[in-house]
């Protein structure tokens, strides 16, 4: 909008607030007030992706994972379910996952002490 003059500026923020419903102009004037608003602004960045210790977001772990899986990527909706629910927990940092997870590691270790482990 660089190449209009303040008032041509001035008359299309004013049209565009004339076509709103009158709770978006509300919504508007309560929030900012009319003249700080600016329905010409720059989007905002999107949101950071967030991304584990690896950084590795939830979709590059699940993905790895599963084609590190044997076979020729056979397993349910149900197993790639639970390995996305995990990695989600990871990247959130989710005590819940935090704790299933150190759980998964003890009894795998319980099993091989007790000679059921691979």
């Amino acid at each position: 909008m660089s190449n209009l003059t303040p008032k041509q500026e001035e008359e299309r923020k004013r049209a565009i607030f004339d076509r709103m419903s009158e709770r978006r102009r509300n919504q508007i004037i309560k929030k900012m007030g009319y003249e700080k608003w600016d329905p010409f602004q720059e989007p905002k960045d999107p949101i950071d992706i967030r991304k584990d210790k690896s950084k590795r977001t939830t979709q590059q772990l699940v993905r790895e994972f599963l084609q590190s899986l044997p076979g020729e990527g056979v397993y349910s909706n149900a197993y790639s379910g639970g390995a996305l629910d995990m990695a989600l927990g990871i990247v959130n940092d989710e005590e819940r996952i935090k704790g299933m997870y150190e759980f998964a590691v003890w009894y795998q270790d319980l099993l091989i002490r007790e000679g059921h482990g691979d």
